[in-house]
């Protein structure tokens, strides 16, 4: 991961965040070109201005390789958050670089932002199907929210998951 620097997103980096995040859900089979939520992941501008935006890029050729977008509670892009929580969503990471660890720095980038904060947890919701990103999820320290868990459409479940600052 020292290869890696995470950073606020700029405004020339959107187009590149919003067609990765599209390619790594199409990638692992979770949206196609005829899904509506395809159109919302492109959309990087509304998560720029309404959320915060990171990005990972490659240190040396400073290519974008990966993107999360952390949410605050009650606004735009919050779904399960509460006060005190920051949420995260949209971690996507470019196929080229898997592997890299890409994922799991931008995860820690959220959590350390969280802290900094003052949160008490970090949660998000992840489709029952994202077995690959519950396994980061889980190796980092995050528990299962039961409780949170909800369905934004029919057949579509969402898990929602924590992770408490540690004193």
């Amino acid at each position: 991961m020292a290869d890696l620097v995470i950073r606020p997103a700029t405004e020339a980096d959107l187009s590149v965040v919003g067609a990765i995040t599209v390619e790594a859900y199409r990638a692992d089979g979770f949206v196609d070109a005829h899904d509506d939520y395809a159109s919302t992941l492109a959309d990087a501008a509304s998560r720029y201005r309404d959320a915060e935006l990171l990005v990972a890029v490659d240190s040396v050729s400073a290519v974008v390789l990966g993107s999360v977008t952390v949410v605050r509670p009650g606004t735009p892009y919050a779904e399960v958050s509460r006060p005190g929580e920051l949420e995260f969503r949209m971690l996507s990471v470019a196929s080229a670089a898997r592997g890299r660890g890409v994922g799991e720095a931008l995860v820690r980038a959220v959590i350390a932002r969280a802290r900094a904060a003052g949160a008490g947890s970090v949660v998000l919701s992840s489709s029952e199907r994202m077995l690959a990103a519950h396994r980061l999820y889980e190796r980092l320290g995050f528990t299962r929210l039961p409780e949170r868990d909800w369905s934004p459409l029919p057949g579509l479940n969402l898990r929602a998951y924590a992770y408490g600052m540690p004193l």
